[in-house]
């Protein structure tokens, strides 16, 4: 990574996209801790994060999920956002406030009937939705979101882009995301940042980004450009 420089507000949904091998997931690696930059820093509340374990920052407040889920596959649904609930909620709440949190959390992303379902029986996309409540059950301060509509069908989508919403909106909680569905993070997010080979080409409103021409340069480099690249204005 080079040459990204770039703050996020209380409250914005930021999306970040790039083509293939841009940088994206290594960016959300960084700012996670699972990786450590080279140089520069990274600041989070006003404090330095910068190569600080991912446990610490986690309990500062910052969630993140995976391309590849991540859940328990021993465990149900309910036990896996549990544990989120608990472990990742920086604010220690008892059992009985987790337990609300995850009944909660449940009704939100639409998983009530599967909560007693072991992990590994899920379905791909509900395995998604697993992973996106766990990291909504911590109330973290910032959530970084890593492609969690890949593999969605389109009404599965536009429900994940009403539930991204949802909790920016009701539980306060910022957004910073990584999505491939163009037509879906051109109208969720306030901001959109763009890398291409880990450099930091862009920056602004969907519409000021659609029309770049280094972002239209970098996509149409592609050897292949799907429609879920065509941007929306």
């Amino acid at each position: 990574m080079n040459s990204v420089d770039f703050s996020i507000s209380t409250g914005e949904i930021v999306g970040l996209i790039g083509p293939n091998g841009a940088g994206k997931t290594t960016l959300f690696n960084l700012i996670s801790g699972i990786h450590g930059p080279e140089e520069g820093e990274i600041k989070f509340k006003g404090r330095n994060i910068t190569k600080m374990k991912p446990h610490r920052i986690a309990a500062k407040g910052i969630a993140r999920t995976f391309q590849i889920t991540q859940s328990f596959g021993m465990m149900n649904v309910f036990e896996n956002i549990l544990v989120g609930a608990v472990f990742g909620n920086k604010k220690k709440s008892s059992m009985k406030d987790a337990t609300k949190e995850v009944e909660h959390v449940l009704e939100m992303a639409q998983l009530q009937e599967k909560a007693f379902v072991p992990a590994e029986s899920l379905t791909a996309p509900e395995a998604r939705k697993l992973e996106f409540a766990r990291a909504i059950a911590a109330r973290p301060d910032l959530i970084l979101l890593d492609e969690v509509m890949a593999g969605l069908r389109p009404a599965e989508v536009d429900e994940a882009m009403k539930l991204i919403l949802r909790i920016r909106d009701e539980m306060g909680i910022t957004i910073f995301i990584i999505e491939h569905i163009m037509k879906s993070i051109m109208n969720i997010s306030d901001r959109i940042i763009v890398l291409d080979s880990g450099r930091q080409i862009a920056e602004g409103t969907p519409k000021e980004v659609s029309k770049n021409p280094d972002v239209i340069k970098a996509y149409l480099g592609e050897e292949e450009l799907g429609d879920e690249y065509h941007f929306k204005g």
